[in-house]
């Protein structure tokens, strides 16, 4: 059963390149990770403020597992500050 969460990401608008520079390094590290199917970084094509992450695990502890790497710390430490806002929405694929 796959996991999926959905990242709705609002950017402070003086960190949007700085941001996309650390969200595209984890997203890479993250597609690296055996229990990784799919991960999308989304740009409003409107306003480069508003993101959207689309990410699907092969199941719950994978995204568990995802959650300690190095590479993910790393993105909440320098990245989530650079926010504005951030809403995680879980789902299961029925």
């Amino acid at each position: 059963m796959s996991f999926v969460l959905q990242v709705n990401i609002q950017i402070k608008p003086e960190n949007v390149a700085r941001f996309m520079e650390k969200v595209l390094e984890n997203a890479a590290h993250a597609r690296d990770e055996k229990g990784c199917v799919q991960f999308d970084v989304l740009v409003d094509p409107n306003d480069k403020t508003r993101v959207m992450l689309y990410e699907i695990y092969r199941d719950e502890p994978s995204f568990e597992t995802h959650q300690q790497t190095a590479a993910f710390k790393k993105y909440l430490a320098e990245a989530v500050p650079l926010l504005a806002s951030r809403e995680r929405h879980f789902w299961r694929k029925a």
